[in-house]
């Protein structure tokens, strides 16, 4: 990564050198790079001379704390979202266990194991959650492309966060529709024939 270093002298002539920029191989070499090149600067110098050397460190160390923070405050509202959609799944799940358990019944006594009624409802759940983050996948890829097609600005897009969106989907369905699913399957068959 290359380090852009301003060096200025002061009450020089308007056809003087203001500003030189100097880059270097690593980031570690920086401070040591400005060390010597103020040094050089004074040595072949007349000494009243005055120079002021700077790197720009702190403020790349600035932007790196920013986009920390600003991370870690778009992972905990991701994180906020998530459990609110979850919570939102587990109870369209569970007031369709009560609206079907008559269905339930039915297949029970036809010879439906609780496996199969735990993975009929557990599917649904994972189902809705992932229409929601093919939704989401959508609109998110939308706002970028849209910016390119409108702008001359070029927003990165990456297929890593597409794939990571269905799995973190299809996990949130898992995670909010399993107490549905054995709330499901745990019914009494007999019980369930009776509702009305």
């Amino acid at each position: 990564m290359a380090i852009p270093y301003s060096v200025s002298r002061f009450f020089l002539p308007s056809n003087a050198v203001r500003q030189i920029y100097f880059t270097v191989a690593s980031p570690d070499e920086v401070t040591a790079a400005t060390a010597q090149i103020k040094w050089v600067l004074q040595s072949r110098h007349r000494p009243e001379s005055v120079y002021n050397v700077e790197n720009l460190t702190p403020l790349v160390n600035l932007a790196e704390k920013t986009a920390n923070i600003l991370t870690v405050v778009l992972l905990l509202i991701a994180a906020v979202v998530l459990l609110v959609s979850g919570i939102g799944i587990m109870n369209i799940m569970l007031a369709t266990v009560s609206a079907r358990i008559r269905e339930i019944g039915i297949r029970r006594a036809f010879g439906a194991t609780k496996r199969e009624i735990r993975f009929q409802f557990l599917s649904e759940a994972v189902l809705i959650a992932l229409v929601g983050g093919v939704l989401g996948i959508i609109i998110g890829l939308a706002i970028p492309f849209s910016v390119r097609y409108f702008t001359a600005y070029r927003i990165p897009i990456s297929g890593l966060s597409a794939i990571i969106a269905i799995g973190v989907s299809s996990l949130v369905g898992i995670l909010f529709g399993t107490l549905p699913a054995i709330r499901a399957s745990q019914l009494d068959p007999v019980e369930s024939l009776r509702y009305e």
